[in-house]
């Protein structure tokens, strides 16, 4: 397993990251396979892996919504030895901070919940421009100074969907940011955050920490046939799953990439490609291919939207290219239960197609000349107006 610098923190991380946001259960999400999970873990680190990322809200039955069991889960297995082998990574949960109070209250649950004296990597939950206006509302920038001096956390950092704007105003407002966790794949270079934010952060010193390399397996489970055509003509034969996390190892400014692993088949599978992965083992010509993979991909979208941001603001709040990203993603993976998580997760309700009042303010400011209304109702048809992933 190859270690690499997380940022300035001086520690070294696994490139391979156990996410236990979906660990084995017993039908219901909050409902841990306690057996499996531990084996899973138990494996994980004896062959490794030397950080876990976890959540307040990770195997709870909403999403975004209260107190989930992994948390609880983890803190009852590193006691039995792991803890001193890991790096532990938590995160706050943003949608739940309303005042000052809220941070010492869900910290200090935390600490008890994952039964430990100290957290590694704190990071705040989902950051956007919203509710960072609530964070600094209840003092975010005293509080995390305060953790970091009494060492009930080691590093701070944040998670993030929103966009390099984002990015720039986070670090713009506090600089003790330490690490970041983004989501990035082959398919989502320029979606979020993308290459830019990972470049951005690398040059400011902070770790780079990557969540959904495989869209949620999307990008390695029945891969069209097409699609295996185009792999098949590179220079190096990998897998489907070897093409998508040995695009982000190959980077120097990735730190780390978690992986949601639930079964024993999967995990020693990513084990074994991390363990012969490297810094720019892709050829030019390969990563040419994997270009020509996203590019064919692309042609199964919904619309023509290129998320310009034209469109914006809407009068109604609704986040236009938003629900065109994740419609365009469901229709291209073929997956609409797979991207009604991340349409219905990232934004609030009010910003989804649902609320599109028809009022066609956005139409002659689509440079696509895209009729976004009428494309809106087939969004809310197309994931509805309601989340039941579980």
């Amino acid at each position: 397993m190859e270690y690499r610098e997380l940022g300035n923190t001086g520690e070294k991380v696994s490139i391979l990251g156990f996410g236990a946001m979906r660990l084995p259960t017993n039908g219901e999400n909050n409902q841990i396979n306690k057996e499996k999970s531990e084996e899973l873990l138990s494996y994980g680190i004896d062959n490794g892996i030397n950080i876990i990322d976890t959540a307040y809200s990770f195997h709870a039955n909403e999403i975004h919504g209260g107190a989930g069991n992994s948390e609880p889960f983890l803190g009852e297995f590193l006691e039995t030895g792991y803890r001193d082998k890991v790096y532990l990574q938590t995160k706050m949960p943003s949608w739940l901070i309303e005042k000052e109070e809220d941070l010492e209250f869900y910290l200090d649950e935390q600490l008890k919940r994952l039964k430990t004296d100290h957290i590694d990597n704190y990071l705040l939950h989902g950051v956007n421009n919203e509710n960072w206006e609530n964070y600094k509302n209840a003092n975010i920038v005293e509080f995390l100074d305060n953790i970091l001096s009494d060492g009930r956390v080691k590093h701070v950092g944040f998670s993030t969907h929103g966009t390099v704007e984002t990015l720039f105003i986070l670090t713009a407002e506090y600089d003790k940011w330490e690490m970041a966790l983004t989501q990035m794949n082959f398919l989502d270079e320029t979606y979020q955050t993308g290459i830019e934010g990972l470049n951005i952060l690398s040059q400011m010193g902070l770790g780079n920490m990557i969540m959904e390399p495989l869209r949620g397996g999307r990008l390695v489970q029945n891969v069209p046939e097409n699609i295996m055509e185009i792999w098949n003509t590179a220079e190096e034969k990998r897998t489907p799953i070897e093409w998508a996390l040995e695009y982000l190892w190959n980077m120097e400014n990735v730190s780390c990439v978690f992986s949601g692993m639930n079964s024993l088949e999967h995990l020693k599978t990513n084990i074994e490609i991390a363990s012969k992965s490297k810094v720019n083992m892709i050829s030019e010509n390969d990563k040419k291919v994997i270009k020509d993979v996203a590019e064919e991909y692309r042609q199964n979208k919904g619309n023509d939207c290129t998320s310009c941001g034209y469109c914006m603001p809407c009068p109604n709040k609704v986040n236009i290219p938003h629900c065109f990203r994740e419609y365009n993603m469901g229709n291209i993976l073929n997956s609409p239960k797979g991207s009604a998580r991340q349409y219905f997760t990232y934004f609030e309700d009010k910003a989804l197609a649902h609320h599109c009042t028809q009022c066609g303010d956005c139409v002659n400011m689509c440079p696509q000349a895209i009729n976004i209304p009428e494309e809106m109702k087939k969004v809310e048809e197309y994931f509805g107006d309601k989340f039941n992933h579980f």
